[in-house]
């Protein structure tokens, strides 16, 4: 089932290409248009700064330094700072470091991904 209106753009980041390809056409279904970076911090933090999405969803589960890296050069950067970032999943003392680093971001498990989203969306 087809979403017939966007809810928005949104910057994915997950350290695992399959998973972040599954995950973009679930999210795609539910009105989103996704962006994905499986492979490199730097990279993504080009491309949203170049065209910024209305959120960034930071996977903590792999290479969570990675993210939490990612996340903090988009707080020090003027055009990127205010954009809201979501983390998901991740080991507890991952989740602590990325949230005492970035502490306006919001945290959720992928379980409760589409809901946590429904505040970033243009529609509902």
């Amino acid at each position: 089932m087809t979403a017939s209106v966007m809810k928005g753009n949104l910057f994915l980041i997950h350290w695992n290409q399959m998973e972040a390809e599954a995950l973009a056409r679930l999210l795609r279904a539910e009105g989103w248009q996704v962006r994905i970076e499986a492979q490199d911090g730097a990279r993504a933090w080009r491309s949203i700064r170049e065209d910024t999405p209305d959120v960034v969803v930071i996977f903590l589960a792999r290479l969570p330094s990675h993210g939490r890296k990612t996340a903090e050069a988009l707080r020090s950067t003027r055009g990127t700072r205010g954009l809201p970032i979501v983390f998901v999943d991740g080991k507890p003392e991952a989740v602590e470091k990325a949230t005492s680093k970035v502490p306006d971001a919001m945290y959720t498990g992928s379980a409760q991904l589409k809901e946590a989203l429904a505040k970033f969306a243009r529609v509902s």
